[in-house]
C-alpha cells in the first residue's frame, strides 16, 4: 500500500475512535436526547442526596419517566431539595414514594418513583412528600466496622470477669419458673 493509502486509514480509525469517546462522554454525563414530551415538575427533599446529580434519571418500574431538573440546598431545613421532570404522560398519585437508589453497586444514582394509592395526582409544582435518602456505601461501611468493633470488646469483657451467681442475687433479680425445667435431673 501507498504511505498516503495508510495515512488516509489510521485517520478514519483516529476520528471514528475520537466520536466514539464523545458519544460515550454523553452517554455517561446523561447529555443524550431523552423523549421526554411535555414535562410538570414536582420538588423532594432529601436529608442526604448521595452523588445524585441534575440530569438523573426518574424511573419508575425500570422505565425512565422524568429527569432531575435541579438541586438545591434549603438552608431552613438543612436538605436538598431535588427538582424533578415528569413526563405529563406519567400521573402519579400524592402519596407516591421518591427513593434515591444506585444502579449497580457503584454505578450512577436516579430516583424511583413508587406509586401509592391516592385517588389525587401530583400536579405541577407539588412535593413528594415521602422519600427515602441515598445510601452511601462508606457510611454503611463504617457502621458496620463500628458495631463489629463494639462486639468485640463486649464479647472480650463478657469472658474477663465471670459471673458470681449466689442465690441471694438470684431472689433480688426476681427467680425464673423456668429455671427449673431447664436444670438436667438430678439422679
Amino acid at each position: 500500500m501507498e504511505r498516503t493509502t495508510i495515512d488516509l486509514w489510521v485517520g478514519i480509525f483516529v476520528a471514528l475512535g475520537v466520536a466514539a469517546l464523545l458519544g460515550l462522554a454523553m452517554k455517561v454525563g446523561n447529555l443524550t436526547t431523552s423523549n421526554l414530551g411535555a414535562t410538570y415538575t414536582v420538588t423532594a427533599n432529601f436529608e442526604n442526596i448521595g452523588g445524585l446529580k441534575p440530569r438523573a434519571p426518574v424511573k419508575s418500574a425500570g422505565v425512565v419517566v422524568g429527569r432531575v431538573s435541579d438541586i438545591k440546598f434549603d438552608p431552613a431545613t438543612f436538605e436538598a431539595v431535588v427538582s424533578l421532570n415528569i413526563d405529563k404522560r406519567d400521573a402519579f398519585p400524592v402519596d407516591t414514594f421518591a427513593n434515591i437508589y444506585t444502579a449497580g453497586l457503584l454505578g450512577e444514582q436516579y430516583i424511583g418513583l413508587d406509586a401509592g394509592g391516592d385517588e389525587a395526582k401530583l400536579k405541577n409544582g407539588d412535593r413528594i412528600t415521602h422519600t427515602q435518602d441515598a445510601i452511601v456505601l462508606e457510611k454503611m461501611i463504617s457502621q458496620f466496622l463500628y458495631s463489629k468493633a463494639s462486639e468485640s470488646k463486649d464479647d472480650a469483657s463478657a469472658t474477663s470477669t465471670p459471673s458470681k451467681s449466689t442465690k441471694k442475687a438470684d431472689d433480688a433479680l426476681g427467680a425464673n419458673p423456668l429455671d427449673d425445667l431447664t436444670k438436667p435431673a438430678s439422679q
